[in-house]
């Protein structure tokens, strides 16, 4: 009797943990309103962009245009980019996400103009309406690691400014500013 006892309370322990992992895969597979929010700026965008290769430098400018569209049932975004970079064709592809069990944005980015993934994670400010996302990328040089960040602002339905920093002799400074406006 006891052992029937003891088998029942380790089942009915296992079936409570089977419901509790269950409740927690479920949250963290279902798009909410984070990805919403990503889900408003699919469409087709014209980009602006200048470029700085140090501190202190005349920026560079150029154009590009980039397509967003949610994929995977509404979890993430993928942006396809294409343009001209330094007088050479260009096409980069980076997917945005929400990470439900961190409560971060995810983002990964990868183009023509290297071989590597950069890789990037930061919180949402609903005050400010930004995303500021902190990774890692290859140096060429080096082929090592360096740090990056990323800085998303929604400035509204139809304008978004993307701020890209790396880092120069040991500091970090803007290198890049993209002027995101939807197409009509």
């Amino acid at each position: 009797m006891l052992l029937a006892s003891a088998i029942m309370l380790t089942l009915a322990g296992l079936r409570a943990q089977s419901e509790a992992e269950m409740k927690a895969w479920q949250e963290f597979m279902t798009p909410g309103s984070m990805h919403q929010m990503m889900a408003r700026f699919n469409g087709e965008w014209n980009e602006d962009i200048t470029h700085w290769m140090q501190p202190g430098a005349e920026g560079m400018k150029s154009t590009a245009s980039c397509v967003n569209t949610m994929i995977l049932g509404g979890r993430y975004q993928e942006s396809r980019h294409t343009g001209s970079f330094f007088g050479m064709p260009f096409e980069g592809l980076s997917w945005l996400g929400y990470d439900n069990g961190k409560k971060l944005f995810v983002s990964t980015w990868i183009d023509n103009m290297g071989s590597g993934i950069a890789t990037m994670e930061g919180p949402w400010d609903e005050k400010t309406k930004t995303i500021d996302l902190r990774g890692k990328a290859t140096d060429p040089m080096t082929g090592k690691d360096v740090p990056m960040r990323q800085v998303f602002k929604i400035i509204d339905d139809h304008t978004q400014v993307v701020e890209m920093y790396g880092v120069y002799q040991g500091k970090e400074f803007k290198n890049m500013e993209i002027r995101l406006t939807r197409k009509n």
